[in-house]
């Protein structure tokens, strides 16, 4: 069949069934790929391992507290562990149950607690996803614990983004969570919580600090040179031979290394450049597909960014936008109108200050104080990011959509 005469959707499909295929595994690329050999990571791997050493031994393992940056080997290190003990656990007669939780994915207490009962056995009948107390879904989970004499480990990964959702009463559950051992008659807890922020336990009543963290593990960040390893391994498994150039996997691992040191932003690099270099149907991974995959993951990021906001902070982002550099009274004063153009309530100023506070730790706009002499100070604020990315991404509100 002739290229020339296929529309644009056959074009694409004839491509890829007949065109050069540089990826040969994906699964390699993706971030829950578990790896047989996790490079630079040999102590890191000792320590989480002889943490929950006990739990062979049909005792009680500390609860732990597992630090690092984004991208520093932590979920890759404990679901490593976890999968080795699991093999152990597997030819003895001892009952134990390794369950996983992510509270990012969750966004709720309730939600994480409900994902570890459903993996303890429990049906939407016994614990159903919305209605009950969270005092009542801790209670059916350590009743189901205590019934099947389980030695249990909870792994709550970044869980730092739970601390920002728990308020204090609901912190008092995270105390109860690390303490339930004293309402265990058979059987046991353990907490592991991994967490990408360093300072996220001073949101936490020093109740819970003192007895989630008995033990802490610290990940640092990767150099380039590491990064670089872990990547020259990732292409061998992922890509056809000599699909990727030295110098694209050199600007990889430097972009990376260089930025966070973080090695899941250097994979995930690797696979959007990859993909790029296949759908235009090139020979190999050049550095200008690495530089264009590094751009698309910036805008993409920010465009998810701002998708997931409510309506008024979408509205309040709309309005920086239409003031441009203004101050906070400017602001108001366009999200104001745009309320009434979509015919909506608008928030008091105090509430759209706090709001704006909000976005600018997203890093979407920034704002400054600026003096005004007698008239005092006031803070202004601007885009971070270009107006054309906030209206293509807008557009796809319906009750935005003729606003920008």
């Amino acid at each position: 069949m002739s290229t020339t005469t296929l529309d644009p959707i056959e074009k694409l499909l004839e491509a890829t069934v007949s065109g050069k295929s540089l990826i040969k595994n994906r699964t390699v690329l993706h971030h829950t790929f578990i790896p047989n050999n996790i490079h630079h990571r040999d102590l890191e791997q000792e320590k989480v391992t002889q943490s929950l050493l006990p739990i062979l031994k049909q005792s009680r393992p500390s609860n732990i507290l597992i630090y690092g940056k984004p991208g520093t080997g932590k979920t890759l290190v404990v679901r490593r562990v976890l999968s080795k003990i699991q093999e152990r656990v597997e030819k003895t007669n001892f009952p134990i149950k390794l369950i996983y939780g992510n509270s990012k994915e969750e966004t709720t207490l309730y939600g994480l607690l409900v994902d570890f009962g459903r993996q303890l056995g429990l049906s939407e009948k016994e614990l159903p996803t919305t209605g009950l107390s969270i005092s009542e879904v801790f209670k059916r989970l350590l009743r189901i614990i205590n019934k099947n004499s389980l030695n249990t480990v909870f792994i709550i990964d970044e869980i730092d983004f739970l601390a920002h959702l728990v308020s204090k009463s609901k912190n008092d559950i995270l105390y109860q969570l690390t303490r339930s051992n004293d309402r265990i008659k058979n059987g046991s807890l353990t907490l592991v919580g991994i967490s990408n922020d360093l300072t996220f336990k001073d949101r936490l009543d020093p109740r819970v600090i003192s007895s989630l963290g008995e033990e802490e593990i610290v990940f640092t960040s990767y150099s380039v040179n590491q990064i670089h390893k872990i990547l020259e391994d990732r292409i061998q498994l992922a890509f056809v031979e000599g699909a990727v150039e030295e110098s694209a996997l050199n600007l990889c691992a430097a972009m990376a290394g260089r930025e966070h040191g973080d090695a899941r932003r250097a994979i995930d690099l690797l696979r959007v450049a990859g993909e790029i270099a296949e759908r235009e149907q090139k020979e190999k991974v050049s550095e200008e597909h690495v530089r264009r995959a590094s751009q698309k993951m910036e805008e993409d990021k920010e465009t998810a960014a701002i998708q997931s906001y409510p309506l008024h902070e979408k509205l309040l982002i709309l309005a920086v936008m239409r003031a441009g550099g203004s101050s906070t009274g400017e602001i108001f004063s366009a999200y104001t109108k745009l309320c009434k153009s979509v015919r909506q309530k608008e928030l008091t100023q105090r509430r759209m200050t706090q709001m704006l506070s909000e976005i600018e730790l997203s890093g979407i706009i920034s704002g400054r104080i600026v003096h005004q002499g007698i008239h005092g100070r006031t803070k202004k604020f601007k885009l971070t990011i270009s107006p054309e990315t906030i209206k293509q991404t807008l557009k796809k509100d319906l009750i935005l959509e003729d606003l920008v």
